[in-house]
This record gives C-alpha cells, sequence and structure tokens, in this order.
C-alpha cells in the first residue's frame, strides 16, 4: 500500500494526526485600567475623549455591557482577578492604605494559586507590568506568585512622573529599585512592548496592570495638548491621561500585529472598578454611584474581549459575568484544566461566546465590602448600605437603580436576601481592616 492510500485509511489519519505539530496554545494578555468609569470609553458612549485603541478590542471581539469586577475598590477586585475566586473567601475585603500603614496580615494568601501560577505550569511565560497592590513583603512579591518578570510598584498608587517620589513604595524591576524616567503609562506601555518581542517563541502571559487613570493628576503636555478645548482643567488632565493609556493600549496591540501574534492571542480589557473618585472626573453614566460602593456605577465596568478566529468580531454579550471569569477562562484556552478542588467561583467563558449553552454563565453575582453588600439574580439586584433599609431594583429596567422595588416586591426581596445570606455565612472573616481604619489605629500608635 503506498502512502497516499494508507493516509486514507482510519489508521493513517491517525498516524498523520499525531505527526502532526501541535497547535501552539494562545497568548494571553490582560490589560486593567484603574477608576476607569462605565461611560468613557468611545464603544461604551464616550464622546469628548476618543479611545480607538481600546475601542478596536471590542469591534475585533466582545463586549459586555453587564460586565462585573468583585468589589468596588483595588486590591480586593485585584485578588480575586487573579484567583478566580470571591476575594472574600480567603479573608481578602478591603485596600491596605499605603506601605507604611498597611496591616500586617495585607496581601495576598500564599495557600491562593494565582492565572500567573497556572498559566507557568502549561509552560507559558508570565509578567506583570504595573501595579501590583497584593502584598508588600518578600514573598508576596509578583516574582514569588508565578510571574517570571516584573517592572513596576507594589502600593495601590504612584506618580506618574516622579519615581522617586514615593520611598516606601519605588518603581522596581524585579525587586530592585528602577529610577524610571518616562510618563509611567508609557513606561508599562514600552515594558509591555519589549515583553512581547523577547517572548515571542513561547506561549506568554502578559499582565498590564496599568495606574492609568487613578490620580494623581499628572499629565504630559503632549496629552493635554489634544484636549485644549475642555475648559476644566481637571477634566483636560483627566482626558489626558485616558488619552495617553489608549496610545499605550495602541502599542501593544500594534506588537502583536507586527509578530504576527495578534491571530493567536485572547485578549482582555476591563477596569477594577467605577469611578469617579474624588480627584478624578471619570463617568459612570447612566450607572448609579461610584468607586466604593456596591451601587452599579462602583462594580459595574468596562470589560472587552478579542480573540480573532475564535470569538465573533462586534459581539455585545449582556448576560452578566465577572472579573473572576477571566482566570478559568485563560486556563481552559491555554488548554490546561483546573481541579474541582480549587473551589473557583468564575466560569469558562469561551463555550457562551461561541455559541452554546445559550443560558447565562452565572444565575446570581455577589457583593460584601464592609457594611455594604449586594446580589443579583437575572434582572433582580438587592443592595444593602449598612444600616439603611435594602434596596430592590430590576436593573432590566431600571439601570440607573432610580426606583426601589422593596416594598411593592417583598417576595423578590426575601429571595435575593436567602441568597445572599446562604452565600455570606461560608465567607472568611476579613483579615485587616480597611484602609481609613487601618490608618487611624496607625496614628493612634504614635
Amino acid at each position: 500500500m503506498n502512502r497516499r492510500d494508507f493516509l486514507k485509511t482510519p489508521a493513517g489519519y491517525f498516524a498523520a494526526l499525531a505527526a502532526a505539530p501541535a497547535k501552539r496554545p494562545p497568548n494571553i494578555v490582560l490589560i486593567l485600567a484603574d477608576d476607569l468609569g462605565y461611560a468613557e470609553l468611545g464603544v461604551q458612549g464616550g464622546k469628548d475623549i476618543p479611545t480607538p485603541h481600546i475601542d478596536a478590542i471590542a469591534r475585533n471581539g466582545v463586549r459586555f455591557t453587564n460586565g462585573y469586577v468583585s468589589c468596588p475598590v483595588c486590591s480586593p477586585t485585584r485578588a480575586g482577578l487573579m484567583t478566580g475566586r470571591y476575594q472574600q473567601r480567603f479573608g481578602h475585603e478591603f485596600n491596605p492604605g499605603p506601605a507604611q500603614q498597611a496591616d500586617p496580615n495585607f496581601g495576598l494568601p500564599l495557600a491562593e494559586v494565582t492565572i500567573a501560577n497556572r498559566l507557568k505550569q502549561l509552560g507559558y511565560a508570565t509578567g506583570i507590568f504595573g501595579k501590583w497592590h497584593l502584598g508588600y513583603t518578600p514573598e508576596l512579591h509578583p516574582l514569588k506568585r508565578g510571574f517570571d518578570e516584573f517592572f513596576g510598584f507594589l502600593g495601590g498608587a504612584h506618580s506618574y512622573i516622579d519615581p522617586l517620589g514615593d520611598k516606601a513604595n519605588p518603581i522596581l524591576r524585579g525587586t530592585e529599585p528602577f529610577n524610571e524616567t518616562s510618563y509611567l503609562t508609557e513606561a508599562f506601555a514600552r515594558e509591555g512592548v519589549s515583553f512581547i518581542e523577547r517572548r515571542r517563541g513561547q506561549p506568554f502571559f502578559l499582565y498590564l496592570p496599568f495606574n492609568a487613570v487613578h490620580a494623581p493628576m499628572q499629565a504630559l503636555d503632549k496629552y493635554l495638548a489634544r484636549f485644549e478645548a475642555i475648559s476644566d482643567q481637571r477634566r483636560r488632565t483627566f482626558a489626558a491621561k485616558l488619552s495617553a493609556l489608549d496610545d499605550a493600549v495602541g502599542r501593544v496591540l500594534a506588537k502583536l500585529r507586527e509578530t504576527q501574534l495578534e491571530e493567536n492571542t485572547l485578549i482582555f480589557f476591563l477596569s477594577d472598578n467605577g469611578g469617579p473618585t474624588p480627584n478624578t472626573t471619570s463617568a459612570n453614566g447612566p450607572l448609579r454611584g461610584y468607586k466604593a460602593q456596591v451601587f452599579e456605577g462602583g462594580i459595574r465596568i468596562p470589560f472587552l474581549a478579542q480573540w480573532k478566529g475564535h470569538l465573533p468580531a462586534g459581539q455585545v454579550y449582556s448576560h452578566p459575568v465577572i472579573a473572576l471569569d477571566i482566570h478559568p477562562t485563560a486556563v481552559a484556552a491555554a488548554g490546561g484544566q483546573i481541579p474541582p478542588q480549587a473551589a473557583l467561583d468564575g466560569v469558562n467563558l469561551l463555550p457562551y461566546l461561541t455559541g452554546a449553552p445559550r443560558n447565562p454563565p452565572h444565575d446570581r453575582l455577589f457583593w460584601r465590602f464592609g457594611p455594604q453588600s449586594a446580589v443579583r439574580m437575572g434582572d433582580w439586584k438587592l443592595v444593602k448600605q449598612g444600616d439603611e433599609p435594602p434596596q430592590l431594583y430590576n436593573l432590566a429596567e431600571d439601570i440607573a437603580e432610580a426606583n426601589d422595588l422593596a416594598a411593592r416586591r417583598p417576595d423578590k426581596l426575601k429571595e435575593l436576601q436567602a441568597a445572599y445570606d446562604a452565600w455570606n455565612a461560608r465567607l472568611a472573616p476579613p483579615r485587616w481592616a480597611p484602609a481609613r481604619a487601618a490608618a487611624q489605629k496607625q496614628r493612634k500608635k504614635r
């Protein structure tokens, strides 16, 4: 039998399949903005600040209109993002405050497995360039949590123009302080592009947690010049910072195209919580609330994904998803499996985005942030703010959470409260106090 005939037989087919080179798993790029509100991007309805590069991710992929994070502030969201688990399960409920005021218990527990740990085990090169905010001590450093490379800072905020301004929170390359001279948003983009170039020979996980558009309000003249028509100086500076972030994302996307890796790269873009803060002008409209609240404005964020040839271009996905889903989605795309005992709360989104199943990825989502709590089940959302009476909203009819239905639908209120209580009973107590309380405690010691 000649080779051509042999290949037509079942034995020949499977022999050829076994001999064929294995398809390289996709690269994973995770881009995280800081304090970026729901309504600022052009693709989200923003009008005054062009964001063409970020918008391109949505045009080439999926825009999640009900995309959430697991907390309305920075560090807890990042703990959930890295682990795929509600961070309250392991006591990571609050921000820590600056390094010199942080509770000794602060940090992502060593028992938790990060997305970088899992992808590294699958043969990925792993790099983080930006804001960590998950631990200050050596054992909690990114290089000890699954990352091969780190350039950035460990705290919650940093000057964009003064690398040496915060002695307790320096810019680091690896573990060594680095005197960065570039605008910090540009520096993180530079490092990400370099990582792609250097690691292009193997699958890579690139995590780019920018500190933009978080305070302080600092921007270069070349970005400010784009917004001379904006008279409010604070808004103009915010616009310049967001424009710099969009340029930085554009540099990363351009490098992926240049290296012919774009078609085999799964890209996520999202924010760590909503805006605005007292310093920025980041808009959340039409949502109610802002950063540090469990109303929609604090937890529903811009959430985009692109994987050309795998995810439909221009898709708008309306079922609720959460940042916890990125961990299992990335591992599944990489060909890995997560053991059931890992007890992830996130789910692999890929089957839901490619046609089947048509049911929602989650039938309920939860939030607990100190005295604040919320649960979403379908279109219904229960919100509790401290000692105030619980509030009930139908988000399909009332995205702005303006019409409290608690008195009219006590049955639905009771159903959501029972679901929340069952979830809450399985959580750990917070391992440290909120940042403000920690700072007050520190002052009393002096």
